[in-house]
């Protein structure tokens, strides 16, 4: 799968622009706020159907205008099946995504036809930072490739918030009865959510040790592994000893929303005991290793973003991450640096198949 053309009107400070891709290797190069990350974040938002910054839909509006329009051509299955995704947005009018001339009912269900894996300065908050990231990430990598865990997850949250409303509002005449139903229900999905990480994280983590000993050189061994309170203990058990404590707080105190990875160099948390260096290796090992579980669960490569990766990392392992993108194993790929030499560098070293694009203020040209 590939993105063959993009066409975007007022995304950002990109106020229009129609490029065509390689099906290989495409790099941006320019200064920083030059646009290279909007044109990534557009290709993102074509597949998750929003910003992978953070930003609102009305955020990612150009200054001025009160729509933005995102156009991409696909081509599946080795050219034999095409797909045409049109998004876009207006302000009082709201979202609207279309594929192939016709709108989705549901945001939702375009998620996963169009897998994607992205890198950016953003993601060292999943070694950094509380499990919040490494959940989100946990729930993007199994929403884009299992359709069961979207659903699951989605009436995972909605049941939690049902249930710390009833737990904020007090003691009423029918508390415990809508509580354990809520529970009952609670139990049934977190289960499904729990077993469903924990087989990923066993998939994931010898990928993970693979990528990392390629881009360290083999120099440390490094460990992936899920941290659950369901491992355990079975999830009704947990929220029966909870319960009390729950009532106090106002809150559910237990549940796979508290799940965390741990991520770990030589037995030690890498966020503690692990070099910048390593932390970047870590997290691109984590990346690469998604993306290997999602070709192997759809059938198709993803596309890969890498945005801005090569902060932090020493040549040898900016050439190893390189070489390795860019061999068969990998699909398309997009990749963003503000040194062209460098870059230009390793790709005339490494490949034949790129495409080489400038940025400078929102707009594009092909060198």
């Amino acid at each position: 799968m590939f993105l063959e053309r993009i066409s975007i009107l007022n995304f950002k400070n990109i106020e229009e622009a129609e490029l065509e891709f390689s099906a290989n290797v495409n790099c941006l190069v320019g200064d920083n706020g030059a646009g290279k990350t909007n044109l990534i974040d557009a290709v993102y938002y074509l597949s998750i159907s929003k910003s992978s910054v953070g930003l609102t839909d009305g955020q990612s509006v150009r200054h001025g205008s009160d729509y933005f329009m995102l156009d991409g051509r696909y081509s599946l299955s080795e050219g034999e099946r095409r797909e045409a995704i049109v998004c876009s947005f207006k302000r009082g009018g709201g979202k609207v995504i279309k594929r192939n001339g016709k709108e989705y009912d549901r945001v939702s269900e375009h998620i996963g036809l169009l897998p994607l894996v992205m890198v950016s300065p953003a993601d060292t908050a999943l070694i950094h930072e509380s499990g919040d990231e490494r959940r989100r990430f946990l729930n993007s990598f199994l929403s884009q490739t299992d359709r069961e865990y979207l659903t699951a997850i989605v009436r995972y949250n909605h049941l939690l918030q049902e249930r710390n409303r009833l737990l904020k509002t007090g003691m009423g005449s029918a508390f415990d009865e809508i509580l354990e139903v809520l529970d009952m229900q609670l139990i049934e999905t977190g289960t499904a959510v729990h077993e469903k990480r924990a087989e990923m994280i066993r998939r994931l983590a010898p990928k993970v040790a693979e990528y990392y000993g390629i881009l360290s050189s083999d120099r440390e061994e490094v460990t992936v592994s899920y941290k659950s309170e369901l491992t355990e203990t079975p999830f009704a058990e947990l929220l029966t000893a909870a319960r009390e404590k729950d009532r106090v707080c106002g809150f559910t105190n237990c549940g796979v929303h508290r799940d965390d990875i741990k991520l770990e160099i030589l037995g030690f948390p890498i966020r503690k005991y692990g070099s910048q260096g390593q932390q970047k290796s870590m997290l691109l090992a984590l990346k690469l290793a998604q993306f290997d579980m999602m070709r192997e669960l759809r059938g198709i490569r993803p596309i890969l973003l890498l945005d801005d990766v090569f902060d932090k990392l020493d040549m040898a392992r900016v050439e190893a991450l390189i070489g390795m993108v860019s061999s068969d194993r990998f699909g398309q790929i997009f990749i963003t640096d503000s040194n062209k030499i460098r870059l230009e560098g390793i790709l005339t070293r490494l490949t034949e198949n790129y495409k080489l694009f400038g940025v400078n203020g929102g707009r594009f040209t092909e060198l």
